[in-house]
């Protein structure tokens, strides 16, 4: 890229709050209504800031990458950003934003599953659109992606929801940790954009239990959830060997998802020995291809892809398709990875297996990863209400949304090839120094999809 061109993209993106807020018009016009409309759980008798005045502060201040919520009252008190959110807001002007010690009184009122019809609403409206066809696998399936993080941790007990964990028991040097977990469930609309689109936080019901909450018994949770959000969408689930067992198939069976997971001999080692035996009498079928992965300023570099699978295997009932691939590079060791299925694989669609079963891993980098060490750092207490807690992660995957559709959506970002930290700066910076227009608000025809900056 020449320096003429460089100048040119910093001059397109120079109000970069402004392109935010046309990707968050264009995408969500109703998202300011949706959270008017929000119910309060606070005596509005004593309230100074509406509730559209508190979440959407809230989400600016993930969608700014302030990690917490000192950081943002002090980041916040600017004039000009003040003016610009009320304008955002359509609100006549107060003279500050609410201090974040209310923002936590509210949060702590707040049910939980308002945010989630919010999240809901936006998810609805993204595939209404319709941008997003060409990410469906096999051109019908919308791959959902399963798997846990930690969030909080303690050394005391936080409250009766914790988990606990138990390290050197019965030695000198015991330790017991307090802990919560959330179980996630996100949508891959490309391959940048993974979108949280069902939340259920791993929690004990009581203090003291004989077996706890875990993440197998959460996902019956979160499908039931799933089912009842979106009904009738056609969903393929991927997730790590953890969920390669009967449960997880049935689950699948009954709410007519399919599923592409990841496997191993000792998850389920009958099904491992026959799929052996099969393939040791030659009788798998196989398929390898070269895959060229092309660089700028250094050589390509070309990797052979070797495919093995048995269809039609069955499992207490359910029938399966057993799956192995290794990867071989020049003097380098081979990758080797193995997942089972619930479709039949066929060799026009076994290298398409193939790369969505390793895409898994885009839910610890787009998701995770990046949520907690980056971005957000989700595992930082904003507050120590349990209900608080729960409510501020769920505004960070509706900021999370916004953040990756602006990220994809102005061609500026990718060519300049901000970072995260940068990109987080320049919409601050402009926030609290640039004053909306009216035209800066006003909705653009933009279309992001999967292939598109």
């Amino acid at each position: 890229m020449t320096r003429a061109e460089q100048r040119q993209y910093k001059r397109e993106i120079k109000n970069e709050i402004a392109q935010f807020f046309k990707i968050q018009n264009h995408y969500f016009p109703d998202l300011i209504e949706d959270i008017r409309k929000v119910l309060d759980g606070r005596n509005t008798s004593y309230t100074t800031y509406e509730i559209e005045v508190i979440l959407y502060v809230m989400i600016l201040k993930n969608v700014c990458s302030i990690e917490s919520m000192k950081e943002m009252s002090s980041s916040f008190n600017e004039d000009e950003l003040v003016k610009n959110v009320y304008k955002v807001l359509k609100l006549d002007p107060k003279e500050y934003l609410p201090h974040y010690v209310t923002i936590n009184d509210c949060l702590s009122k707040l049910g939980v599953k308002e945010l989630e019809k919010i999240r809901k609403n936006m998810i609805y409206t993204i595939l209404r659109k319709r941008s997003f066809q060409d990410a469906r696998f096999l051109k019908k399936h919308w791959c959902v992606i399963i798997d846990a993080t930690q969030l909080y941790s303690f050394e005391k007990r936080h409250c009766e929801h914790c988990l606990t964990k138990t390290f050197n028991k019965g030695e000198e040097n015991e330790k017991k940790i307090y802990y919560h977990q959330v179980l996630e469930a996100k949508i891959v609309l490309g391959d940048n954009l993974v979108f949280s689109i069902a939340t259920e936080f791993i929690e004990n019901e009581q203090e003291e239990l004989s077996k706890q909450d875990c993440e197998r018994k959460a996902f019956k949770r979160l499908a039931k959830s799933l089912k009842q959000i979106f009904p009738r969408l056609p969903i393929c689930i991927l997730g790590d060997s953890l969920y390669a067992c009967e449960p997880v198939f049935n689950i699948c069976k009954e709410n007519k998802w399919e599923f592409l997971i990841r496997y191993k001999d000792g998850s389920i080692p009958t099904l491992a020995e026959e799929y052996g035996e099969i393939k040791g009498m030659g009788e798998a079928q196989e398929k390898a291809v070269d895959v060229e992965k092309i660089y700028k300023r250094k050589a390509n570099v070309i990797s052979k892809y070797e495919m093995k699978w048995v269809n039609d295997l069955d499992y207490k009932g359910c029938t399966v398709t057993v799956m192995e691939l290794e990867i071989q590079r020049d003097k380098k060791k081979s990758l080797k990875f193995q997942w089972i299925t619930s479709m039949e694989i066929n060799f026009n669609t076994a290298k398409k297996f193939a790369d969505t079963g390793r895409s898994r891993w885009m839910i610890e980098n787009e998701g995770f990863k990046i949520q907690k060490h980056h971005r957000y750092i989700i595992t930082h207490k904003n507050s120590l209400d349990y209900t608080a807690l729960k409510n501020h992660y769920l505004i960070t995957q509706i900021a999370d949304m916004l953040v990756q559709l602006y990220e994809n959506g102005i061609k500026g970002i990718k060519e300049l090839k901000r970072t995260i930290a940068n990109i987080a700066k320049g919409l601050l910076d402009s926030l609290r120094l640039i004053p909306l227009t009216a035209e800066d608000l006003e909705y653009e025809k933009i279309r992001i999809g999967q292939n598109e900056s």
